[in-house]
């Protein structure tokens, strides 16, 4: 006999559990999910709100979602063997990454579009892996819905939901911490679905099996460049030992070099303020530390202090084990596990020099977001803040391949607005000009900025008199001459100079609207605007397929619920991630505190039991509103205590009153799990509309979920009139 207040706590961290494990396995199996983990996250709602519809279907869809799982994760990794051997015959297109993107996905431009080559459009392989995860999530959708329906206290039933939610985020921000590997991920989920459909029959056993066996192939032996595997709480990592190469989800990301030897590049800053006669620089803050290529700078330019800021541990300590200077080793040297936004805000210290090191994350900072890692770096606030780290005359040097022109002026306009003066930008190898519309293919860009820096203004007047600097690719020769008085000789030396101009963008991001690697306030096409159509058709044909027709009316009450509240969920996320970092840990925390208000809220509707909501609902919109009135920046001049007691009132306080809502309304349903599943597809709305987001910025998004919470005012009205007694 089952136990429905059991099932319901199990289906509940299933569906949890399973969604972040699936968000992490597919995003570091299928290249091209990693920059769009919300499609992920949306099939798992889906499957979830469609099995919450057919829970009054005989047939227990549960005994599917091992083979499905089976199915899904095979098809992930015979996608990575095929996309690997195919180098030279197949392309995954996404929206012109080779000539001229509106939207910049670092890692996925080398393969060239020609007509040639098989061409896959990025809809058709994320609409298949859309498709088959939320196949696979109707079955614990299914067993969480009958659930529901057994328990008559549905606010009771609710808490056991949230409970079982927080102890699914719990389980799998401990695995995170402890670094283990999908292997050990999907044993409890497997374990699970053996109880709900049957762990006694032979071809659950052998799907269960499999699904194991294809989820250890994935996380101990996938791998485009070979090398070690590692699992750190950001990242499939792959280390070729020999090589010193790191790989991210598949994507190249660090080479580990002997920087005393052959790492000129990442001395250049420290040359060019040498030979211009510069102070050197003592206390030195590297952001993306990664492996230690430029705190090994740093120490061989007699740096006398490095604060080295690295989000992911484990690249750090691979680095800190075998980089071949050494740098980790060093007693100048103090490592900081933090988001580098983060670290810059709380710092007392100042810094002679501020290095953003090749920082692109390559990865994005949750599945409900479409922000990267790094987004909140390049920003015009984030580059304020980073003044303000600087001594006098100190200097802010980035640098990467950033691929497009307009991206460079993009930074360097940022630059200027912060710091009062042009950058001197620099592309090696040497251009004149850096247009917006050109590509700057393999060409890394240096951009140095500083406030009445001497150091700065010393480099420049050296361009002036010589019109060159001459960097050799061996270190120790570089170190051995002035690069401002070099004559070479031979081609082993380089020519870096400045680039007579550089591309204007009237463009800035800003930390409402982060978004440095999108041309414009626009959803491109492609892949974005193709992608949520191809959602959408699927979503509604999958409805139509699985739930019953008494239930295809929808409940519009329930269902502009769960789109506000998605809204309002991403918002809060974002907004944490600004004022505490965007780490993993701040994001888990997050969750965790949303689930606690809602359990706040039940349990206050089960001692108050509200009979109106009015009240509620005003409080709802009035506190959305003053969300959306304030900026995010408003807050991150604040004490750290008031900050962190203001922004959580601001953020979670929405939260207690949705909940209230919701928990009251669902108290009175009579199906539920039918308007359980339609709050949930209501949830798939809202992800599609955090993509509007790239044109109006986060806090506009609020306005969208006061609509939202409006329309769900009006359907409750219309509800209320045909069903007297339903709270209003």
């Amino acid at each position: 006999m089952r136990k429905p207040y059991a099932d319901l706590f199990l289906a509940s961290f299933l569906i949890l559990f399973f969604e972040l494990a699936a968000i992490r396995w597919f995003a570091g199996t299928v290249v091209f999910l990693t920059f769009f983990t919300n499609i992920v996250l949306l099939a798992c709602f889906l499957g979830m709100s469609l099995g919450l519809l057919a829970a009054s279907r005989p047939r227990a869809l549960i005994r599917s979602t091992l083979p499905l799982a089976m199915l899904t994760m095979g098809l992930a990794i015979a996608a990575f063997v095929l996309y690997v051997r195919w180098e030279n015959e197949l392309t995954i297109t996404l929206g012109g990454q080779q000539s001229s993107p509106q939207l910049v996905y670092f890692g996925t431009e080398y393969r060239p579009a020609d007509p040639g080559r098989w061409l896959v459009p990025l809809w058709a392989v994320a609409g298949t892996f859309f498709i088959l995860i939320a196949l696979t999530f109707i079955g614990p959708g299914q067993v969480m819905g009958r659930a529901f329906a057994a328990i008559p206290d549905r606010v009771r039933a609710y808490t056991v939901d949230v409970a079982g939610s927080l102890t699914g985020i719990a389980a799998f921000a401990a695995m995170s911490a402890l670094e283990l590997p999908p292997s050990i991920w999907f044993v409890p989920i497997v374990l699970v679905i053996l109880y709900f459909s049957d762990w006694r029959d032979a071809l659950q056993v052998a799907a269960a099996a499999a699904t194991l066996g294809i989820a250890a192939i994935g996380a101990h032996s996938l791998t485009a460049y070979g090398g070690e595997i590692y699992w750190s709480p950001y990242y499939k990592i792959a280390y070729a030992r020999e090589r010193g190469e790191i790989n991210s989800n598949n994507i190249g990301h660090q080479t580990m070099l002997a920087v005393s030897r052959t790492g000129s590049l990442y001395r250049l800053p420290y040359f060019l303020n040498r030979d211009a006669g510069g102070a050197p620089f003592e206390d030195v803050l590297v952001i993306g530390a990664g492996s230690g290529n430029d705190v090994a700078a740093a120490l061989q330019s007699g740096a006398q202090r490095v604060d080295a800021v690295e989000i992911d541990p484990r690249i750090q300590r691979i680095g800190s084990r075998d980089h071949p200077d050494r740098p980790y080793a060093d007693a100048r040297v103090t490592v900081h596990y933090d988001d580098g936004r983060s670290f810059v805000r709380r710092t007392e210290r100042k810094y002679d020099l501020v290095v953003y090191a090749v920082v692109d994350s390559l990865v994005l900072h949750s599945g409900y977001s479409s922000l990267r890692l790094e987004n909140f770096l390049f920003t015009r606030d984030a580059f304020a803040e980073v003044k303000n780290r600087l001594k006098p005359g100190g200097v802010f040097v980035m640098y990467n391949f950033y691929r497009q022109g307009w991206i460079v002026g993009r930074l360097a306009a940022m630059a200027e607005e912060a710091f009062g003066a042009r950058p001197l930008v620099i592309s090696m190898p040497h251009r004149e000009a850096i247009r917006a519309d050109e590509s700057q293919g393999g060409a890394i860009s240096f951009l140095l900025a500083g406030a009445d820096s001497a150091r700065l203004a010393a480099v420049r007047a050296a361009f002036e008199r010589k019109g060159s600097f001459w960097l050799n690719a061996e270190a120790p020769k570089s170190a051995a001459v002035n690069g401002f008085a070099t004559h070479p000789a031979s081609g082993e030396w380089h020519r870096v100079a400045p680039a007579k101009s550089v591309a204007s963008a009237m463009l800035l991001p800003s930390d409402d609207w982060p978004h440095l690697y999108l041309r414009d306030r626009a959803i491109p096409w492609a892949p974005i605007g193709q992608g949520m159509v191809t959602m959408a058709v699927l979503s509604l044909i999958l409805l139509g397929l699985f739930a019953p027709r008494g239930r295809l009316r929808p409940n519009l009450h329930m269902f502009f619920l769960g789109a506000g509240f998605m809204l309002l969920e991403t918002k809060g996320v974002v907004h944490m991630a600004l004022l505490f970092g965007s780490t993993w840990v701040v994001n888990s925390v997050v969750f965790a505190a949303i689930l606690l208000m809602i359990l706040a809220a039940n349990l206050f509707v089960l001692r108050a039991r509200p009979q109106r909501l009015g009240a509620f609902y005003a409080a709802l919109i009035a506190a959305l509103a003053v969300n959306a009135l304030v900026p995010m920046s408003a807050f991150l001049s604040l004490e750290p205590v008031v900050r962190t007691l203001a922004s959580c009132a601001l953020v979670f306080l929405p939260v207690f009153f949705a909940g209230v809502i919701f928990a009251t309304s669902f108290a009175a349903s009579r199906e539920p799990d039918a308007d359980f599943g339609w709050n949930v597809a209501g949830i798939i709305l809202g992800g599609l509309s955090e993509q509007l987001s790239l044109v109006v910025g986060f806090n506009a998004l609020l306005v969208l979920a006061i609509v939202y919470y409006l329309l769900a005012v009006i359907s409750a009205a219309r509800t209320t009139t045909r069903k007297p007694g339903m709270p209003c």
